[in-house]
């Protein structure tokens, strides 16, 4: 219950919400960074310190001459190692355990990183969570406030759903080309992402000694060698048994060495979250590289921004939609896309419908090319205004009458 009790607090900090009226101001890579990985991380920092669902952290054993709890205590607080020539040899024969022997002139390899892995989670979580917070602050909720009882189902009536339109579509007009700095802001935080995750790779890896680079790829190699023949790379990086030395003063005065052999208990987490993140980090660096892609041809090419509108502006033709492109600049593009996915689809059109109308962006299925409304009339709905095609009628009997 103590650790559904730290989850529960963790879930409430980070506010992993899903289902609520609120603005999207990104792309769900996007989200996986703040969203996802940032929840991972510190679900897997309270993992860690949980002590109750494994017990303590460390337990030594030495040849009596020291309490427990105070060999207990300096090995947490110092370090403990192992020999790495030892790994691999048979256990109960040759070792007592994987990475452990007779240690006189053999290589070492210290363990201290148990200590920070819960400060280094925590602190990982932070940086994930850093560029959204940034890009929310650059944002300050604009996209909230022209979506405004818009988002979600249609349950305004009709007339109160026309008079929000219609300022949306004042905004859009009278705020052209001033959303560059808006974009900007967004492609910067975009990047930001992508340079966060490679640099939590290399982060990780200097943390745990050079060894999370090839973790997970050796991982999967001991998974495939025969039962007798291999030494499981998760041990080699996260011990479950190791040695520590105390030295104490003996009775004359001399410096007396007592080795003990330490069970990290803890290891047993940290090897899962890590092969976790190894795997997790790669498909997120993959995954931010392919957006930052598809960003750079969404700025470079009008053609892939017209692809863009042109799958939820399904009501307006590609040479409508090729004009709007062309006479608006990269911010509000952004704008556009953003609040497509904030409204749906059928205010979208009408949005984009009265936008085009205001733009003088004629349709090709009229006849006649109305006139741009002024500042003051631009709150009609729908461009299909029936007042166009009774004139043409008039027109037209004028014409049989004459």
């Amino acid at each position: 219950m103590a650790v559904f009790g730290l989850v529960s607090s963790v879930a409430g900090f980070i506010k992993v919400r899903y289902l609520v009226d609120k603005a999207i101001i990104d792309n769900m890579v996007f989200r996986c960074h703040y969203r996802l990985t940032s929840a991972v991380l510190f679900l897997s920092c309270v993992l860690v310190t949980a002590n109750n669902l494994i017990g303590d952290p460390i337990s030594c054993i030495n040849d009596g001459a020291i309490p427990g709890h105070v060999i207990n205590t300096y090995c947490w607080i110092t370090y403990t190692f192992t020999l790495p020539g030892q790994h691999g040899r048979p256990l109960g024969t040759a070792v007592a355990h994987s990475g452990l022997g007779n240690e006189y002139n053999q290589e070492r390899t210290y363990h201290s990183y148990y200590q920070w892995v819960p400060f280094m989670l925590f602190f990982q979580g932070l940086l994930f969570y850093m560029p959204h917070w940034i890009w929310k602050n650059w944002e300050e909720g604009k996209m909230r406030m022209i979506s405004d009882g818009l988002r979600g189902a249609l349950t305004l009536g009709v007339g109160e759903r026309k008079e929000r339109q219609g300022r949306l579509i004042r905004y859009l007009y009278e705020s052209k080309k001033t959303h560059n700095a808006y974009a900007f802001g967004y492609f910067i935080c975009e990047a930001l992402n992508f340079v966060n995750v490679i640099g939590n790779i290399f982060f990780v890896d200097k943390f745990l000694g050079g060894a999370f680079m090839t973790y997970g790829s050796d991982v999967l190699k001991f998974s495939d060698l025969d039962q007798e023949n291999r030494s499981d790379p998760m041990i080699e990086v996260f011990p479950r048994v190791t040695k520590c030395t105390f030295h104490k003063y003996g009775a004359s005065g001399s410096i007396q060495k007592h080795d003990a052999l330490c069970v990290l208990a803890l290891n047993i987490l940290n090897e899962k979250i890590y092969i976790f993140l190894w795997f997790w980090f790669i498909i997120l660096s993959i995954l931010s590289g392919l957006a930052i892609l598809y960003s750079a041809a969404i700025v470079m090419m009008p053609t892939t921004r017209e692809a863009v509108l042109k799958r939820r502006f399904r009501t307006a033709t590609s040479s409508q939609i090729q004009a709007l492109v062309r006479r608006i600049q990269i911010g509000d593009f952004l704008m556009i896309h953003l609040l497509g996915q904030n409204i749906n689809v059928t205010s979208y059109g009408e949005v984009l419908h009265s936008l085009m109308l205001a733009m003088q962006i004629p349709d090709p299925g009229r006849h006649t090319t109305p006139s741009a409304p002024s500042t003051m009339e631009m709150a009609p709905m729908y461009p299909e205004v029936p007042k166009y095609a009774d004139k043409e009628k008039e027109a037209l009997h004028q014409e049989y009458d004459a």
